[in-house]
């Protein structure tokens, strides 16, 4: 049986521990986001409401941090039973305490159509609802009073951050902390405490409200999560004062706080958004597949320059290379949407430099960072995947084969990040000092896992990209191109069987340097194996994924060191250097079960009882999104049992990877939830 869209009800949200691990996401299609826990008492210090970049950073700032709310009984009658005049509706951790305590109130928790939050006070039912306006950086806040006879005052504090988001604030006396109000019945006002930062515009649409000015400072706020993670965990807020609102049963009031241009009518972009929510909720359906489908979308943003990109992460995250090309097929080729797949691929071939592609996305090529040597293969994968999916022909063959032919010889020639290739032709890469694959993590300035040299994974990807290349040259005509291709792959295949291939202990080695094998098992050789174009043999596929089984497989994904091995860490956790040291030494990476399944498939065939075997390989991560990130699943997990999630609460290979392996199970007939 399907089951339902997110819905936590009272016993569960009072489940403190439990109820603050469990994180609701909110994206502008910009890059920017609104996210808390599902009490909104933030745990991060990149948890708020209006998180977001602007003109002249590609840096996020957190702008407005949340609200302090409560209601206020207009009459002399109490409000619950207990006569008392006013309720929190609120909560914020702070040394040794929670306050106020808005969430003994709190009876109900909807994620979809976005996230709402239900509070009982007597007779009175108080019903939130936060949701960002894509294309702009706003959020807009809705308080509708659904139950009771009699009208209650809203009262609202705005607190501030105004600073990146990986940072935290103090009181200072740098601060401005006048607002200049824009209409005459103060319910719209313009606040910038920091010259060097744009003024956020808060706005109240009632029938009955006004702002006050009362500045303050909220001091040594506290986030859990940060103090867990190894970072100070203490902030200052400050709030320039508060809206009071009259409201009434069956009405409503709706709160905007935006860095652009308010909407002429916020309860007309309200319902606007509403509508188009409430369609794409119903779309989708109920069950795992339809809340990844939903938070896929989270991913998908717009530069200001009109580029189709993809985010990596939520929170930290910005647009990295190889995350963005591993991620469109199954952000949208999985989901049936080509033409953007290839607007994306096509925007980025103007960061095309020397056969690289970035690492890191900036506005210009000149503001990216190109520290990737597999990002332009990776390039080269998603083309592949979306001229099989159909995708514009003259695209593919006047704009993205030129660009896939100039990564080629770029890379045969010898490029930056110490790229080139081996007489035998297979691709070497980076040096003692450079780690340009993925599993890039540096502690002191080491690599924890070197992997300069002859990398498995990438010179899988290098034969895939001169087979593909032979492929385009045959469906051009161009004979000669076609017979020089061809001659690279089969030398490239027979060196990459002959340096890679371990035929006693039949799986890949991880590596070669210095004339040997690196023999760790790592679910790198999956990508070989998956790959539509391998050295491999449907034998030596089959073994590889047998390999995978035995010792890296688990329900969240794939580890990225055998647990046999004596650098095998089982625990993602303690501080940045703790972590780091675990990132790629046993850590699980959800993204690597879609390389896992298609190895599958491809080793025992596309036939739909094993279609049901990948369903039921991806059933326990699909049940991620509705434990920490709703709607998504985490960056890693643990090694060891009960894999705990670990990194962002919000991956974009994760979620495309689980569709796009979803996908191929479709594709074999099977079927599940």
């Amino acid at each position: 049986m399907k089951t339902p869209l997110l819905v936590l009800e009272r016993e569960r949200l009072l489940e403190l521990d439990l109820a603050l691990t469990r994180e609701w996401l909110e994206t502008d299609g910009l890059g920017g986001y609104a996210s808390s826990t599902v009490l909104l008492c933030p745990t991060r210090r990149y948890h708020g409401l209006l998180v977001s970049t602007f003109p002249g950073t590609d840096k996020r700032h957190v702008f407005l941090s949340r609200f302090e709310e409560s209601v206020h009984s207009l009459s002399s009658e109490p409000l619950g039973p207990g006569g008392e005049g006013h309720f929190p509706l609120s909560i914020a951790r702070y040394p040794g305490s929670f306050h106020p305590h808005g969430h003994k109130t709190l009876v109900r928790f909807e994620l979809s159509p976005f996230p709402t939050w239900e509070h009982s006070i007597g007779d009175a039912r108080i019903r939130r609802s936060i949701q960002m306006l894509k294309g702009s950086p706003t959020v807009l806040v809705r308080y509708e009073l659904v139950g009771g006879a009699e009208p209650v005052e809203l009262r609202l504090r705005p607190l501030v951050a105004f600073r990146e988001a990986d940072a935290l604030t103090f009181e200072n006396v740098d601060l401005h902390p006048e607002v200049t109000y824009l209409d005459e019945a103060r319910r719209t006002l313009r606040l910038q405490p920091y010259a060097g930062l744009p003024a956020l515009t808060l706005a109240l649409a009632a029938k009955d409200g006004a702002f006050e000015g009362d500045p303050l400072w909220y001091r040594t706020l506290e986030y859990k999560v940060d103090r867990e993670r190894g970072y100070d965990d203490r902030e200052d807020n400050f709030t320039p004062g508060l809206f009071r609102a009259r409201l009434e049963p069956g009405e409503s009031v709706v709160v905007a706080a935006t860095l652009a241009t308010l909407p002429r009518s916020l309860v007309g972009a309200w319902d606007k958004a509403t509508k188009e929510r409430e369609k794409r909720a119903k779309s989708a359906g109920n069950g795992p597949k339809a809340q990844l489908d939903l938070g896929a979308d989270d991913f998908l943003y717009r530069t200001r320059e009109g580029r189709l990109g993809v985010v990596a992460g939520y929170p930290w995250f910005t647009e990295w290379g190889r995350d963005t090309f591993l991620s469109l097929p199954g952000l949208l080729l999985a989901r049936g949407r080509t033409a953007e797949c290839g607007e994306a691929l096509e925007g980025a071939l103007k960061f095309l430099d020397a056969g690289l592609l970035p690492n890191i996305f900036g506005s210009t090529p000149a503001k990216s960072h190109y520290g990737s040597v597999d990002a332009s293969l990776w390039f080269a994968r998603a083309v592949r995947l979306f001229d099989l999916a159909g995708g514009d022909k003259e695209l593919l063959m006047r704009r993205l084969r030129p660009a896939l032919e100039v990564i080629a010889q770029q890379y045969s020639n010898g490029t930056r990040l110490g790229i080139g290739t081996e007489p035998n032709g297979l691709l070497f890469a980076g040096d003692g000092r450079l780690n340009t694959t993925w599993m890039d993590a540096v502690v002191d300035g080491v690599a924890v896992t070197p992997r300069e040299g002859l990398a498995v994974e990438l010179n899988a990807l290098w034969y895939f990209l001169i087979a593909y290349l032979e492929d385009l040259a045959k469906r051009a005509n161009d004979t000669r191109g076609a017979r020089r291709w061809r001659h690279e792959r089969e030398r490239v295949g027979a060196a990459f069987l002959e340096h890679f291939w371990l035929p006693e202990a039949r799986y890949l080695a991880d590596r070669w340097k210095d004339g040997a094998p690196d023999l760790r098992v790592r679910p790198n050789m999956l990508i070989a194996a998956a790959l539509e174009h391998s050295p491999l043999s449907d034998a030596q596929r089959a073994d590889v994924v047998q390999k995978s089984e035995l010792e890296l497989l688990t329900p969240m994904g794939l580890r990225t060191l055998g647990p046999r091995d004596p650098d095998y860490q089982g625990r993602f956790g303690g501080g940045p250097a703790e972590r780091d040291r675990a990132y790629h030494q046993g850590t699980v990476w959800p993204w690597l079960l879609g390389f896992h399944c298609e190895a599958y498939l491809r080793a025992h065939g596309f036939t739909r009882k094993n279609g049901e075997h990948v369903l039921a390989l991806l059933a326990e991560v699909e049940g991620e999104v509705t434990r920490h990130g709703l709607n998504h699943v985490s960056e890693v997990y643990d090694g060891d049992p009960p894999h705990r999630p670990g990194g962002t609460i919000a991956q974009a290979w994760s979620t495309a990877e689980i569709l796009r392996a979803r996908a191929l199970a479709a594709s074999t007939g099977a079927r599940r939830g």
